[in-house]
């Protein structure tokens, strides 16, 4: 049974205590009487029984005193913790007392019936907590070092700190990093797992740097998720055309049928479009300015629109009202608010799936499309420097250091040549095989 962080409530009146006296011993445990028993074969180990007209009640607490401060931790329940297993769990305990820790927030936090989980009421210092550790590591590492942290902020938080709150961070084992990554993988996300596994050896490399842990328990041998496969999905002609017939059957939301249209027609990136303004979109020369700072390539980038993909852009203008950004969080379609984030552009397609399905379509992610748009290309004969560059793809380093055209001309020809590919389809809606 997993060890029971929760310091007990004393009531004002304890019951006796029996101290000294013979070794516990397993067999007589379930026939004492009411009241609290100290062991002496481990000092600490208490055991507090409590007796009802059905059951009888024993708890296994653990006495100490951290900072000056006596207290008991409830660590288990006879028999689900035996009595061997109870002797261990303080030996643990005490041997984290005497390296400076609170036991309370050296183990794993107890699941109440309704799966949340209670914290310790200890007031001991957090300066060594998994909650300090990651602040710090976002704070001084992330934020100065990564152009977008925020997806690394998102794993360390519901991955890492949903697991591990307020425990302290010298009390991680190996094994705790094994069993994280596990329930990982065993939801499905083998990629999410390795990443979050990165993400892990750096935080404690910085904790061991910042004098946070003494070592770091990331002891892995190989990537907890396997090995990755690059994705090659790609929408045949028959699926686009599915979509194209009917967008809105296929996202019951008018605005996302918009959003996965125009991703198609230009192969740029979600988060790209999710933090565009209306000040970056020319309606008059027909172009999408990507600057730096929304850039995966921190580069600016241009994007020729054709006359199909201005339409686009001109329906969502529609649902952004008076909004600066394309595609505002919904409810704040004002002057101020915030664009939303590209995930909620995912989670929205994963919930439309099955519409998609039943039009013959198989599951793909918004990244698909981009992949789509630019094997399309290459289909409709455009070179490949061209539609490496209609995608924003960086060039060589020789070739971007020489060569400063930007290509415009070329990069819309590229473009209006896959829209009229596009809705050449549109009319050609049959059965999709397989």
């Amino acid at each position: 049974m997993d060890t029971d962080t929760v310091t007990t409530n004393l009531p004002p009146k304890r019951p006796r205590s029996r101290r000294g006296g013979a070794r516990f011993v397993s067999s007589r445990i379930g026939t004492l009487p009411s009241g609290t028993y100290t062991d002496p074969a481990q000092p600490g180990l208490q055991l507090r029984v409590r007796t009802t007209k059905r059951h009888i009640i024993g708890s296994w607490l653990h006495r100490f005193k951290f900072r000056g401060c006596e207290t008991r931790v409830l660590i288990g329940h006879f028999p689900e913790t035996t009595l061997e297993a109870a002797r261990r769990i303080v030996r643990e305990q005490r041997e984290q007392l005497s390296q400076g820790m609170d036991p309370r927030r050296g183990a794993p936090r107890r699941r109440t019936a309704y799966g949340a989980r209670t914290l310790s009421a200890a007031a001991a210092g957090a300066d060594h907590t998994v909650d300090f550790l990651v602040t710090e590591f976002i704070e001084r590492y992330l934020r100065p070092n990564r152009k977008r942290p925020q997806h690394a902020e998102h794993i360390l938080r519901k991955n890492v700190l949903a697991e591990w709150h307020y425990r302290d961070a010298r009390s991680i084992k190996p094994r705790e990093v094994i069993l994280l990554l596990d329930g990982i993988v065993s939801r499905g996300c083998s990629v999410l797992a390795n990443r979050t596994a990165s993400l892990l050896g750096q935080l404690f490399k910085f904790g061991v740097h910042r004098g946070i842990v003494d070592s770091s328990p990331v002891q892995l041998l190989m990537a907890p998720g396997g090995k990755e496969k690059p994705r090659q999905r790609v929408l045949s002609d028959q699926e686009l055309a599915a979509f194209l017939s009917d967008p809105k059957a296929c996202t019951r939301f008018a605005r996302l049928a918009h959003v996965i249209t125009l991703l198609l027609l230009t192969g740029q990136r979600r988060g790209e479009l999710a933090a565009a303004e209306w000040k970056h979109v020319d309606f008059n020369a027909a172009t999408w300015f990507i600057p730096a700072e929304n850039a995966k390539t921190a580069r600016d980038t241009l994007v020729p629109l054709a006359p199909w993909a201005l339409q686009e852009f001109g329906s969502l203008r529609q649902y952004a009202r008076k909004s600066r950004w394309v595609l505002p969080t919904v409810g704040r379609a004002t002057a101020g608010g915030r664009h939303i984030h590209p995930q909620q552009l995912t989670t929205s397609l994963v919930r439309c799936m099955p519409r998609f399905r039943r039009v013959g379509i198989q599951k793909f992610t918004l990244h698909d499309l981009r992949r789509t748009c630019r094997t399309g290309l290459a289909r409709l004969g455009i070179e490949p420097h061209i539609a490496e560059r209609v995608l924003g793809h960086t060039q060589g380093r020789i070739a971007a250091t020489y060569d400063v055209h930007n290509y415009a001309v070329e990069k819309r020809r590229a473009l209006e040549s896959w829209a009229t590919h596009l809705a050449g389809l549109k009319p050609a809606v049959g059965p999709p095989k397989g």
